[in-house]
Order: C-alpha cells, then structure tokens, then sequence
C-alpha cells in the first residue's frame, strides 16, 4: 500500500472499507479536520477521534457491518463517487440493516478530508425499528 502521504481518493476509500472493523484504524484515515457526514440522517463527525467513535456505535449497533459490492463511478486522483452495500443483523431488533451507500470522498494529502454518504432513509428505518 503506498505511503499515507501518497494515496489516492480511490485508495483511501477501499482503506476505509478494510478497516470499517476497527474503528480506530478507520478513523485514523481522516485528515485531523476531516469529516465523515451522512446528511439525510443529520450525522456529522469531525476529526479522528470523533470518526472513531461514530464507527464505534455503528458497529455496537450493527457488529457484522462490513461494505460490499463496492462501485466506482468517478475517480479522479482526489475525488471519488462509487456506491456500497451492508448487510447485517441489527442486535436490538434482529432485523437484517439492508442498504446501499452512495459515498462522496475528497482526499486532500492523502488523508480524508470529507466523506459525504447518502443512504435510504425508509430501510434503516425499517431496520432499527423495535416494532
């Protein structure tokens, strides 16, 4: 894998995918000012540690959340677009979280400086849901 000063938006996202097990090591990716952000659910994290720990109840909530079926549709050495999926059971309400990510990341001195993800607002919904 090259350098962290060296990777590319592209190498970054799959580094983030690889890692998205170990919140640490995912939030670790982001630029110290860098911002994870899922605006349709109003979820913003800034920095490393903050990022850290978003991931971190992700994964309290949803321990199998893993990125699959990964597809680039724009990548340029800074910015790339591409669409995701996780499928996973949600532990307090044994539902399966299906859904597809569409993800927006800028890399700026081969850190994060945004990822921007938008997703089904109806499935996680649907998934989180104690009905």
């Amino acid at each position: 894998m090259p350098q962290l000063s060296s990777r590319t938006a592209t190498e970054l996202l799959l580094a983030y995918h690889e890692s998205i097990q170990e919140p640490a090591r995912a939030g670790a990716l982001f630029a110290d000012d860098g911002v994870l952000e899922l605006p349709w659910v109003n979820v913003r994290a800034q920095g490393p540690e903050a990022i850290s720990g978003l991931v971190a109840g992700i994964r309290k909530k949803v321990p199998e959340f893993r990125f699959k079926n990964l597809q680039f549709w724009i990548q340029t050495p800074d910015k790339v677009y591409a669409e995701y999926q996780v499928e996973a059971p949600v532990i307090d309400t044994g539902k399966v979280y299906n859904q597809t990510y569409c993800g927006v990341l800028i890399a700026e001195n081969g850190r994060i400086k945004l990822l921007r993800e938008a997703l089904n607002t109806a499935e996680a919904a649907r998934a989180f849901s104690k009905d």
